[in-house]
């Protein structure tokens, strides 16, 4: 298989990226430079991106395994999706409410400044913000429903951060048969995310970020990266890896990596959105334990991804995991289910990318002056938002700018490492199968199952 193949196969949106996905240069032989960021994701470049705007005669070197983009970056569910990435609480505990209120509203200013940016650097990447709807199906999902909203309110979001839609505000929106009631925010956008991972790298480039592909590092540290094909050296280095940090030396339980699965449709018909009447740009969900998630492409598909992909022992992260049939059949039946004037369309895409999760499902932006080492990462699936704040706080902490994005509270943040194997594996594996049969009994029931109880610190919403 050639590169080419292989890289467009990781995805629809890789897939369809205009142009080839060749490679950049490698790394031939050492380096020195200001800032070595390894990773060419969101995280990486959104910190070369930053940084360069600050100072634009900074030397700035990003490495990266594969291509830009070839991570999570390129295969996630393309949701520019507000809320913070983490626990409400265990950010509170460590620096207070008002802080966690203060990183809240900064996910929502994030959703416009990736737009703002898609704007003035003039990616084309269907970005399109209109806003996120969750479903709840059953009487379970709709107590949820309101319990979120309850604590939404108690945590000071207002009416025009989270609302509960009538039925027919909700048809306005998208005609979806048996729902109940339905939470509706404004702050999130459709993106295509390869087109903008791609495109925020050619920003990068142009500003002067020297991008090197197929330029694996071996070893992550203060003021060096090796690599097979040569050493960099720099005053700062970040560290941009995310589920794929668990692959370097000494950092294999730092996150739990689990796969998130997507289908999308063939492009369906005029008629066929016509009846389903989901407006454009909307993003979709619903309140199941193992949730979908679903966006209205700019080209007519859907594209629909959800959890619940298994665990493997010898291979954590491995290019066999990206697609799992049992995943793949339930993603569908939500089409069916859900979507009826979809139910004939062709999946033409399966594919699937690694989540990093952190032992407290927290994410962590972490700098430390002394050594000029940072890193950032653990976003658990919100991470198109979380790691544009991430670079963004990454830049101001290097260039030593105090701004509020240095104060929030994942700045410092460490959650403890997950238990070695065969521990992480046997929880993970539960985590699924409970929540699997949760949903399958108050889908029979249309009961809350106590079960659910068991595992709830670990259930996160998008």
């Amino acid at each position: 298989m050639g590169l080419e193949h292989r890289y467009r196969a990781r995805s629809l949106w890789l897939d369809q990226v205009s142009g080839p996905l060749t490679p950049r240069p490698s790394l031939a032989g050492d380096l020195s430079c200001d800032v070595a960021i390894v990773g060419a994701g969101f995280t990486g470049l959104w910190t070369a991106y930053y940084l360069k705007g600050h100072q634009p005669d900074a030397r700035v070197v990003v490495l990266e395994r594969e291509i830009a983009g070839f991570g999570p970056a390129g295969r996630n569910g393309g949701w520019v999706s507000a809320r913070i990435a983490g626990s409400w609480g265990v950010y509170a505990k460590g620096r207070g409410s008002d802080a966690v209120r203060r990183a809240e509203h900064e996910t929502y200013r994030t959703v416009d400044e990736i737009g703002r940016v898609v704007e003035r650097e003039r990616i084309d990447c269907a970005f399109k913000k209109d806003g996120t709807l969750a479903l709840a199906m059953t009487a379970p999902q709709a107590s949820r429903q309101r319990a979120q909203l309850e604590t939404a309110r108690a945590n000071g979001l207002r009416e025009d951060d989270l609302r509960e839609l009538d039925r027919s505000e909700r048809e306005k929106l998208v005609e979806v048969p048996g729902c109940r009631s339905a939470l509706y925010s404004p702050h999130c956008a459709r993106v295509h995310p390869a087109r903008l991972i791609r495109g925020l790298a050619d920003a990068c480039q142009r500003a002067g970020v020297l991008i090197l592909e197929r330029s694996a590092a071996i070893k992550v540290g203060p003021r060096e990266v090796r690599c097979h094909n040569g050493v960099v050296t720099a005053d700062h280095v970040i560290r941009a890896t995310e589920s794929y940090t668990t692959q370097l030396p000494g950092e294999k339980l730092r996150y739990l990596p689990l796969y998130s699965l997507m289908i999308a449709t063939e492009p369906l018909s005029q008629a066929a959105w016509t009846e389903l009447g989901w407006r454009d740009g909307l993003t979709i969900r619903d309140q199941r334990h193992l949730f979908f998630y679903a966006q209205r492409t700019e080209d007519g598909r859907i594209a629909i991804g959800g959890r619940g992909a298994p665990y493997r022992l010898d291979r954590p992260i491995d290019e066999n995991a990206e697609r799992n049939v049992g995943v793949y059949e339930r993603l569908h039946a939500a089409i069916r289910r859900h979507f009826p004037s979809a139910s004939d369309a062709a999946i033409t895409h399966h594919w699937g990318g690694p989540l990093a999760v952190p032992r407290d499902w927290c994410m962590s932006v972490n700098y430390d002056r002394t050594t000029g080492f940072g890193w950032a990462g653990g976003y658990s699936g919100h991470g198109v938002v979380a790691a544009n704040i991430a670079g963004r706080t990454l830049a101001d902490l290097i260039v030593g700018r105090s701004s509020d994005l240095v104060t929030l509270p994942w700045v410092g943040h460490h959650a403890r490492n997950w238990e070695p194997e065969p521990l992480r594996y046997l929880a993970s594996r539960a985590l699924v199968k409970v929540l699997a049969t949760a949903d399958r009994h108050e889908d029979r029931t249309d009961r809350p199952a106590r079960r659910s109880v068991l595992v709830a610190p670990f259930i996160q919403s998008p």
